[in-house]
């Protein structure tokens, strides 16, 4: 599975290092993942998802039940 949030569809972006001399080489940010197990009470049972800390103040703010429908919708729930 890729470094990709399954609730924010963050994923690994490029940029440069930028050396002292200011030379510049490429490199990667990656998003901060966790993997996480979540009760979902609508459907009683508990699933795992890939989840960026930014994904984790979503669950907190809206729910895990419509952070799930929002992200099926945006497209960056894969099939758990």
């Amino acid at each position: 599975m890729s470094k990709v949030c399954q609730i924010t569809g963050k994923k690994t972006i490029t940029g440069n290092n930028v050396s002292h001399s200011n030379k510049r080489t490429k490199r990667t940010f990656q998003p901060n993942l966790k993997i996480k197990r979540f009760f979902v009470p609508e459907w009683n049972e508990w699933v795992v998802l890939k989840v960026s800390a930014a994904g984790l103040r979503t669950i907190n703010k809206k729910g895990i039940y419509q952070a799930i429908i929002d992200a099926d919708v945006e497209g960056n729930l894969s099939r758990w």
